[in-house]
């Protein structure tokens, strides 16, 4: 092989990996983009809100998963210490094989409607003992929990069986497919899934270290 041929290959090989390179470069960027249009949407039920915007924590969760309930009150001791120096956000995950999970989904999201949601996420959290793992659908229950929260009962009814709210829990479900959510709950911190204990010690490390970032 001469010595130009050598030189011209040389050249070709490098300008080649700078082309994968900048490729391979813009699809993670993209990639993060997209993670993070998944991750919080414009419509996302937000519990709380950080006015700096600094620390964002995200629950994929279903209502009738028995781990969510475990973390349930870390959570929201959590929140009670925090208040809004964090911005806390619930995504729909309902799983197929709980019996209630979408009907529980559905209430919550029919309450939001009505500005409820954070009333019905408690509700049904605080009461899932009873309704929960229940192979009968329990739609009947949740609008008693409806009546008792004073919400529009009729139109509460009528959102539950609408296209629009089943969208919506499939949109956010979709979402967290793409994340790469395989159960619940599942938490993200600051774009980063988090995988340590779902539990109050577990989480407030990870909020202590993003707050003092």
């Amino acid at each position: 092989m001469s010595t130009n041929l050598k030189v011209t290959l040389g050249v070709l090989a490098v300008a080649l990996a700078v082309v994968v390179g900048v490729v391979v470069v813009n699809r993670t960027g993209d990639t993060t983009v997209a993670a993070s249009e998944a991750l919080v949407r414009a419509d996302s039920h937000r519990l709380s809100s950080a006015a700096d915007g600094k620390t964002t924590v995200v629950e994929f969760l279903d209502f009738e998963c028995e781990s969510c309930l475990a973390a349930y009150p870390g959570v929201e001791q959590l929140r009670a210490e925090y208040g809004d120096r964090i911005t806390y956000v619930v995504r729909y995950f309902p799983i197929a094989s709980h019996p209630n999970a979408y009907n529980a989904a559905y209430a919550a999201e029919a309450a939001a409607r009505q500005g409820r949601f954070e009333q019905m996420y408690k509700k049904l959290f605080d009461t899932q003992t009873t309704w929960g793992h229940n192979q009968q659908s329990q739609a009947s229950v949740f609008e008693g929990y409806a009546e008792e929260l004073g919400l529009d009962v009729t139109r509460f009814r009528a959102d539950v069986a609408s296209a629009e709210v089943a969208d919506r829990i499939e949109a956010d479900a979709a979402d967290g497919q793409a994340l790469g959510v395989q159960g619940t709950p599942t938490f993200f911190i600051d774009g980063e899934r988090f995988d340590g204990r779902p539990d109050y010690n577990g989480l407030k490390t990870a909020i202590d270290a993003s707050l003092n970032s």
